[in-house]
């Protein structure tokens, strides 16, 4: 079998810090060259070059020579984060050595260092040694100590500077698995599990690789899957840099990582990696390149054919390109006298000026778990307002980016019961990366008195336990006669969703229950879970004319966009505007939670929607004040869907009767209080029951005077009624908590 040279390497311990400790403090542009000097002398103290390094490839992070399974280590000597150095020889008696690849910025790395603790708890008594490595040229031995400490990782934690143990054993991301035997033969190389990966998670891993290679070497027995691809960030590597060339960090890439990435990847965003100073980028550049290459980075997903957006993130096919020959030629860093200002992003609100009013999202700290999918938190909060506001500007500001996936807060009329609508009453929200801006000049949104607002959260879990105490904050407008247009959110929406088990292309269409007035088309926003895989909206004018507004073709549920218009859209009266949507319920997707249920309309993750927001400025009457016309339902009853079609969609076996199996999970167990005849099934009598007993009489005033139209009043929604769990679960946010898990509130 093929066997690589002794590894042997040391690394000053406070040169490291310091080095590293020197590059991402705030430096003038200036000290930027000395940084790098000292970066590049402590990486190569002590580093000698092996056959196995020179066969990794300095460009894009791909390594040119795949080392084979089944080559024999021989030993290494690496430093941890302490300082003391830890031989191979040490762990001479182990059956099995686990070697774990793990980056401290890497967001699936942070998810699996719990799962990695408990295996290796799992396999002690095995004698099995579990050591992790950190070959990240851009981690430093002070944010290894922050992982280990906060991910409570008590075993081994060293440091390879030089990518030679990653060489050594063909590692080529974070985290990544390479198991050696007993004899120290590469046995294994790959993923822990599959339960986490770039875009998507599980509620648990289907299938365990890494624990089932441990199984078959303890019994001596071959790994029936000695390589799996590993998902995750690309290792980065130490590579040799060029100081100028004809695209640079400072002439160029720095202006487009300033204007795509910043938003969001800097210290205390959502981004998982900084993005701030040029040492970041060069040492991320391999990801980087990967990312933005194919699209997944920055975050858009609007086809570039249909509409104009102000906060178009994605980059240019030329932008694209530069990156890459700035990749290709060595990432130059180029004159520092070139460089741009750096930007001075806001670290209080956003908004034009101090809000006039400040919510609190919840009314003591939300606890957010280590791991695992969390369901949608909803909490109330009762303004008191004794006036009709117009708010000018809006922000919800996260307290803790890092787990606050976005925030969409609605309205209610004040003295409602029942759920909130999630399709009628959209007031403001939050996404990470989104552009805070008042509405346009003369135009500004109400909110009625008293209303009552629901905040739903998404939160995300990081791989350690977390607090967040968001906020909302709101700039009423001082002069309201001064506005010109009323500001509303109206949307389409399909409450009737019944996607079948396995469908990998469930399609969906609804329109708006009346065309449009005139107006003005500010902004569209589609929502929906994770089975969502397209969106489109196309409007159809009063004079036949069809233009398709905005086209999702690959639509993420991970990021809540608010496609904001550059030139607002003039829509004369009678407009209708069409919503398509598409799911995915089959197991090639991979954000599916389970492909083998029919799935309903609900507001928690694993059930669906389909709705298509859509921001509108209506002109305003000055004899009254109020918009001319409205696009806002009269009551919470308004535009639901009559009983009969209910029942129908339903009844997908077209027998006249609904079984408990065609009911909706969480109503089925309350069939048999509807089925009078106790035959087993439900009527469309008896059906018609259900309307009698929760119709009519739901909701206050927005629009107008309350209307009762009985039959489309019932209100009834096939997956459970959105905000059921905010009126069941969650309490006023005035005081008491109003979570939908009262665990998970902090104490």
């Amino acid at each position: 079998m093929a066997s690589t040279p002794r590894l042997r390497f040391s690394v000053s311990y406070h040169e490291r810090v310091f080095g590293m400790s020197l590059l991402r403090s705030p430096v003038s542009f200036g000290m930027i060259a000395i940084a790098m000097a000292v970066a590049g002398s402590v990486a190569d103290v002590g580093a000698a070059t092996t056959e196995s390094e020179s066969r990794a490839s300095t460009g894009k992070g791909v390594v040119d020579a795949k080392v084979p399974i089944g080559t024999q280590v021989t030993g290494f000597e690496l430093k941890d984060f302490r300082g003391r150095t830890w031989s191979s020889q040490e762990f001479s008696p182990a059956p099995a050595v686990a070697v774990v690849f793990l980056g401290t910025e890497c967001p699936l790395a942070k998810l699996y260092a719990l799962r990695i603790s408990q295996l290796e708890k799992e396999y002690a008594k095995s004698g099995v040694v579990f050591v992790a490595v950190n070959p990240n040229v851009q981690d430093s031995l002070e944010m290894m100590a922050s992982f280990a400490r906060k991910h409570d990782l008590e075993m081994p934690f060293l440091k390879d500077p030089a990518q030679e143990l990653a060489n050594a054993v063909g590692a080529s991301r974070t985290p990544e698995v390479c198991l050696l035997d007993g004899q120290r033969h590469l046995v294994y190389r790959g993923r822990i599990d599959d339960q986490w990966g770039i875009g998507y998670q599980k509620d648990r891993p289907e299938t365990t690789e890494l624990k089932n290679a441990i199984d078959a070497v303890l019994a001596n027995k071959p790994v029936h899957a000695p390589e799996v691809a590993a998902p995750g960030c690309l290792i980065g590597r130490r590579r040799p840099t060029e100081s100028d060339g004809e695209v640079t960090y400072a002439n160029q890439i720095s202006r487009i990582v300033q204007k795509r990435c910043l938003e969001c990847h800097r210290d205390g965003e959502i981004g998982p990696m900084d993005f701030t100073s040029y040492e970041d980028v060069v040492a991320w550049s391999d990801m980087m390149y990967e990312v933005i290459s194919d699209r997944r980075m920055p975050p858009w997903h609007a086809n570039p054919q249909y509409g104009h957006f102000v906060n178009d993130r994605s980059l240019s096919a030329e932008e694209i390109q530069l990156f890459e020959k700035w990749v290709d030629s060595g990432t130059p860093l180029g004159n520092v006298e070139q460089l741009p200002e750096p930007i001075a992003y806001v670290d209080g609100w956003q908004l034009p000026r101090e809000p006039d009013l400040v919510i609190p999202v919840s009314s003591k700290p939300f606890k957010v778990p280590a791991k695992g999918a969390i369901q949608y938190q909803h909490f109330s909060y009762k303004t008191d307002l004794k006036e009709d506001k117009w708010i000018k500007a809006a922000e919800v500001r996260p307290g803790n980016r890092a787990v606050v996936h976005h925030v969409l807060v609605f309205d209610r009329p004040a003295g409602s019961e029942g759920g909130i609508m999630p399709h009628r009453s959209f007031l403001v929200g939050y996404v990470p990366g989104g552009r805070v801006a008042p509405f346009p000049d003369g135009m500004a949104k109400r909110l009625p008195a008293g209303s009552e607002l629901i905040f739903q959260v998404h939160y995300t879990s990081i791989g350690t336990e977390q607090l967040d105490q968001s906020h909302m904050g709101l700039v009423f407008e001082d002069d309201p006669s001064k506005l010109t247009h009323e500001v509303q959110t109206t949307s389409v929406v399909d409450l009737l969703l019944q996607i079948p088990p396995g469908d990998g292309n469930y399609t969906s269409s609804a329109a708006l229950p009346t065309p449009l007035p005139d107006c003005e088309l500010l902004a569209l926003n589609p929502h929906m879970h994770l089975r969502g895989k397209s969106y489109r909206y196309t409007a159809t004018f009063p004079d036949g004319r069809k233009e398709i507004l905005l086209d999702v073709p690959n639509y993420d549920f991970n990021w809540q966009t608010d496609y904001q218009f550059t030139e607002r859209i003039k829509v004369p009266a009678g407009t209708k505007i069409l919503g398509e949507a598409a799911f995915d319920n089959s197991d090639k997707n991979l954000n599916n939670p389970d492909s083998s249920k029919w799935v309903m309309f609900g507001d928690q993750t694993w059930d669906e929607m389909m709705i298509g927001y859509m921001h509108v400025a209506i002109p305003i009457d000055p004899a009254t004040g109020r918009a001319k016309s409205s696009v806002l339902p009269r009551d919470l009853n308004e535009g639901f869907i009559d009983i009969e079609e209910i029942f129908a969609r339903l009844d997908r076996n077209q027998d006249g009767k609904v079984s408990p199996a065609e009911l909706p999970e969480r109503i089925r167990p309350f069939s048999v209080l509807v089925d009078a005849d106790r035959d087993g099934s439900i009527s469309l009598d008896e059906f018609r029951k259900i309307e009698e007993r929760i119709g009519g009489g739901r909701g206050g005033s927005r629009g107008g005077a309350r209307g009762g139209n009985a039959r489309r009043g019932a209100g009834f929604r096939s997956g459970g009624r959105p905000g059921e769990a905010t009126k069941n679960a969650s309490s006023q946010n005035n005081g008491d908590s109003a979570s939908d898990s009262e665990d998970s509130s902090a104490d």
